[in-house]
């Protein structure tokens, strides 16, 4: 199985935290209430029928196919050994993870839960998994994947 279980374990992780916050928010709070949490941060209940920052509003469905198929291409590349290094690993699974996250609730809902408001905007866990996820796999291609190249390293 090798390094597989980065990519499995970190997708489950963050679907699972992603979900599990998002509960205890439909749970805990009517939409449009918020809860200080400290200081230029609140929790506040918004359903987002778009994508990320509300663009595309009503047509979050739309993203739905997408996020499907970058999950079965990131399995595929990942069995056919062409995932290569611990941060391109970790990064897929962070970016479908939060895909997956997000996919979840315009399935079930037709609208994602969000909820962490900093102020400029209402987002959830899975917006920052997938930017977060993203960044990993950019460094890794960009920066890290090259210079190993470079210098006739492995990218493992």
């Amino acid at each position: 199985m090798g390094m597989r279980w980065i990519f499995y374990g970190g997708l489950s992780l963050v679907v699972l935290l992603d979900q599990a916050a998002k509960l205890w928010v439909r749970l805990h709070l009517e939409v449009g209430e918020s809860l200080p949490v400290r200081d230029g941060f609140q929790l506040t209940y918004f359903r987002n029928s778009g994508a990320m920052g509300s663009s595309f509003e009503g047509y979050g469905r739309w993203f739905v196919l997408p996020a499907l198929l970058v999950a079965v291409w990131a399995v595929y590349s990942l069995h056919k050994g062409m995932m290569r290094g611990v941060l391109m690993k970790l990064g897929a699974a962070l970016f479908v993870g939060g895909a997956i996250g997000n996919a979840i609730d315009r399935i079930a809902f037709g609208w994602v839960t969000d909820f962490l408001d900093f102020g400029r905007g209402i987002s959830n866990l899975a917006d920052h998994a997938i930017t977060a996820g993203l960044a990993l796999i950019l460094v890794q291609e960009l920066v890290i994947g090259p210079l190993r190249r470079k210098y006739g390293k492995p990218c493992y």
